[in-house]
């Protein structure tokens, strides 16, 4: 996690001008008078520039190429080069989700001094200025998934160092050349020397790995081990090719005390001594015994800054570099992490002008002087910050509470007498009208009253708009239906059969006359099925359908 001091990290200091934030510094050309330059003097030693071949009336040049030949042979210049051949384009970073995070320790040294401040501070440039140094941060790597649930790429961990791989070939390797003692050691036998006399042998020109004199039974093994180690990317015939002699004795000299010694490696950490001939043996060893110990693999871990900055994975490496320019261009990750680290800690946040979210201790909260009963100080506060836009603290202490004026000089002492000691200077107190004002600013402040924010100016919180009422709900237009036939008397003809939606017509029909009533709950009536030899009973009145009860 961060180290970082919290003096150093002062919201106060870095958010004033870049002018402001550097130590002031000596001018180091003070001293510098500068250089006089000689007259430049015109003469006409060359003589007059001839004149131009191709103005009129002068003849032409011979071996003038024609118009329209063929000009393919020509020669490049060499004043003007072709374009540089494009780069190739990086590869892409890994499917690995890498989240840049705040520092826990850092964020809660942010809160807290906005707390004691009581300032309000854009969230966003929060974000930035954490974005500038590694140690303000804290970097998550996460696996993606198929939809399967198969990780798409898989992270190894290193328990030695804790550091991150993409895959098992890169740990064992960053293993066996970083912590190589804590597994193996290694121990050097002497044998026979090679025979014969050597004058030159083959380099390597790529790695410098010496490989022994062309004509040696071991040259052609050594030359294959190592492109396939090393350079198996680069055709063979291309990595032969960089291999040159050297004639150097002390190069010589080398090759042969090399070879007159056998490396045998003994393991350590284990039960049972054993020793292993080469570093083949040894990495296939490792990977037997103290893999599964060592590494293992994650679906989530958290880095420190610096240590994400300082991963060896190339893949890695691109992909904090990624996320890190994602941020730099718009914070928005690290600033939804930054705003719920204060909200634990009791901030709250608003936008100014609906655009710039800010951090602070409180929300704007209106005042209204004419409702609520507030002392005389609070009053004055409140006034002048209104009444003067963009005002400081300063200012306003000048204005409603200035500073006592400055205690008289002391004569000066008489001629041969010596001088008295002068006091130290010491700081003025606070008077007691400037105590009362920067406690009713402070109560303000905290009330969200009055907003301060990070360059210093005043403002008040001003009233809330009112809201528009909200629109009635229009009435539900009734459908018309035709009225029934009229009944026949029994005498004429007989009376039909009444169903139940009969009555239920005849009632919507008597609904129709009625004027709407406002949000009416309309009970729906009982119906009854008549007689079969009686005649249809007639509607209701109107009054009993509405609801309304009767007059």
């Amino acid at each position: 996690m961060s180290t970082v001091p919290e003096p150093e990290f002062d919201l106060e200091k870095l958010f004033l001008p870049a002018w402001a934030q550097d130590p002031p510094q000596a001018n180091r050309y003070a001293d510098f008078a500068g250089e006089e330059r000689a007259e430049r003097k015109f003469d006409d030693r060359r003589g007059r520039r001839p004149p131009r071949r191709d103005q009129p009336g002068l003849p032409k040049p011979r071996g003038r190429r024609p118009e329209g030949a063929d000009r393919g042979d020509r020669r490049p210049d060499a004043r003007h080069p072709g374009k540089p051949a494009p780069r190739p384009e990086p590869p892409p970073p890994p499917p690995v989700a890498i989240s840049i995070l705040p520092d826990e320790k850092g964020a809660e040294s942010l809160a807290r001094q906005i707390r004691v401040t009581g300032r309000a501070y854009p969230l966003f440039d929060i974000a930035q200025l954490i974005l500038q140094k590694p140690e303000r941060q804290r970097v998550r790597f996460d696996v993606k998934k198929n939809p399967d649930g198969q990780p798409l790429q898989p992270i190894f961990l290193c328990a030695l160092d804790d550091t991150l791989w993409l895959s098992e070939d890169e740990v064992v390797a960053h293993i066996m050349s970083r912590h190589f003692q804590t597994f193996y050691q290694a121990e050097r036998t002497a044998k026979e020397p090679p025979r014969g006399t050597y004058t030159f042998v083959a380099q390597c020109g790529l790695s410098g790995k010496i490989l022994g004199p062309p004509n040696y039974h071991d040259y052609q093994t050594q030359l294959h081990k190592l492109h396939a180690e090393h350079f198996s990317r680069m055709p063979f015939d291309a990595f032969k090719a960089r291999v040159k002699i050297v004639k150097d004795e002390a190069v010589v000299k080398q090759w042969i005390e090399d070879h007159s010694f056998t490396t045998e490696y003994n393991c350590l950490n284990v039960p049972e001594p054993r020793k292993l001939a080469n570093r083949d043996e040894v990495a296939r060893h490792f990977r037997e015994v103290h893999l599964p110990n060592v590494v293992k693999s994650v679906e989530t871990h958290t880095l420190g800054g610096p240590a994400a900055r300082q991963l060896r994975s190339p893949g890695l490496q691109r992909g904090v570099r990624t996320a890190w320019e994602e941020q730099r261009r718009f914070p928005l990750q690290l600033a939804t992490s930054l705003s719920q680290q204060f909200a634990g800690h009791g901030l709250q946040f608003f936008k100014v002008n609906r655009t710039v979210t800010h951090v602070s201790v409180a929300r704007p909260y209106y005042l209204d002087m004419d409702a609520t009963p507030v002392s005389e100080g609070v009053k004055r506060i409140v006034e002048f910050v209104n009444a003067h836009p963009k005002c400081t603290r300063r200012k306003l202490l000048e204005a409603l509470a200035p500073a006592p004026a400055p205690p008289v000089a002391p004569a000066a002492p008489a001629e041969g007498a010596a001088p008295a000691a002068q006091p130290a200077p010491t700081q003025p107190e606070a008077s007691p009208e400037q105590t009362a004002l920067a406690s009713d600013l402070h109560w303000l402040i905290h009330q969200g009253h009055v907003i301060e924010f990070a360059n210093g100016m005043l403002e008040t919180a001003k009233k809330p708009l009112p809201r528009p009422p909200k629109p009635e709900k229009p009435p539900v237009a009734a459908t018309t239906s035709p009225a029934p036939p009229p009944a026949e008397s029994p005498a004429t003809a007989a009376p039909p059969p009444v169903e139940p939606a009969a009555v239920s017509r005849a009632e919507s029909a008597a609904e129709t006359n009625l004027e709407p009533a406002a949000e009416v709950n309309v009970e729906p009536a009982t119906e009854t099925p008549p007689e079969p030899d009686a005649a249809p009973s007639p509607a209701p009145p109107p009054a009993e359908l509405s609801g309304h009860p009767q007059t």
